[in-house]
């Protein structure tokens, strides 16, 4: 057995398992919190997806994220439940088909183009929520009734309760965790590996990298409609700043303040940016500093990247090299 991936096991058991227990011992604001970070957590593995595994910077992530949420919110009628068996696959489809024609055309660029043609498709796509009739303008849209979860008159899951959305929110991180993890596993993702690696010499091999990177593409936005769905239902309001673009750069700065390349990456930078906007925004702490949060946020982000190159992922391993290291000093010094 490979005692690496044997203590990652252990290690991702042990975290789900304090997950799972965390609403024992939290209160309310704990709990909503926790569980708006995991369902960010699995908007940046979407994003991961794309910029750590196949090497395509997207900023335009968030109109997935926004589509699926307001999916979700103008599919409710105003005052009747709606099961969320057919619901969720609807927005996730809305999402999912954006992300197919976004990414039919973006992909034929490189580079800044495609960066920028991206972002470009997703203020197209905030636009239309925020000037048009369709999402209520900057009001947005409450959704006065949460879906259903029932099956045969049983309710499985009751979406009013904090402590259930919570645990909802930890099953879909751990499944679309565990899909990631076996997609990478597979054929599929030692293409995007390559394709990343040297896009070049994967056509030369005979992969059609077109066909691969639109699939990851459309998948990434099919994971991020998911993530919307489960953020409209938490907090039953959507607005246009869903899709906004601030949003998408936050989700790169999760990403890339977690460690590209690894899906613990995704999930660690989610929290640990969520964390620091809170503690940068406590005014028991900061006091009046409390309205200039993202002054110390970014500083804090940029001193972490800048003494972690590989990200808070990698952590682990450039301890392990550094303590490697004295040793070796230490018996050169005694020679």
């Amino acid at each position: 057995m490979d005692f690496r991936g044997g203590r990652n096991v252990v290690l991702a058991a042990a975290v789900v398992a304090a997950l799972a227990l965390f609403p024992l011992v939290a209160g309310k604001f704990g709990i909503d919190l926790v569980t708006k970070i995991m369902i960010f957590a699995v908007l940046a593995l979407s994003l991961e997806l794309l910029v750590g595994q196949t090497g395509l910077v997207c900023f335009g992530q968030a109109a997935f994220f926004g589509i699926g949420a307001y999916a979700v919110v103008l599919a409710t009628p105003q005052y009747q439940a709606v099961s969320i068996f057919w619901l969720a696959p609807l927005a996730v489809a809305c999402a999912t088909l954006y992300a197919l024609f976004v990414g039919s055309l973006v992909l034929r660029t490189r580079g800044v183009y495609f960066i920028m043609v991206t972002l470009a498709f997703a203020q197209m796509a905030y636009y239309v929520f925020h000037d048009t009739p369709l999402g209520r303008g900057t009001d947005g849209v409450y959704l006065y009734v949460r879906p259903s979860a029932e099956v045969f008159g049983v309710t499985l899951v009751n979406f009013e309760k904090p402590v259930s959305l919570y645990y909802v929110a930890l099953a879909a991180l751990v499944a679309t965790f565990a899909f990631l993890a076996v997609l990478l596993r597979s054929r599929f993702g030692r293409a995007l590996a390559g394709i990343k690696a040297n896009e070049q010499r994967m056509r030369a091999a005979g992969f059609s990298t077109y066909a691969y990177k639109l699939a990851a593409f459309t998948l990434s936005g099919a994971i991020a409609g998911f993530a919307g769905v489960l953020f409209a239902v938490k907090d039953a309001f959507v607005n246009p700043e869903l899709l906004a673009w601030h949003l998408s750069g936050s989700l790169l700065v999760m990403i890339i303040l977690g460690g590209l390349g690894r899906l613990w990456g995704a999930v660690i930078g989610a929290f640990a940016y969520a964390l620091l906007q809170e503690f940068f925004q406590s005014q028991a702490i900061f006091g009046d500093l409390a309205k200039h949060w993202l002054l110390g946020l970014g500083l804090t982000i940029i001193a972490m990247v800048a003494l972690l190159p590989e990200g808070l992922a990698g952590l682990p391993a450039a301890v392990s090299r550094r303590l490697a290291r004295k040793p070796a000093r230490s018996a050169g010094g005694n020679a």
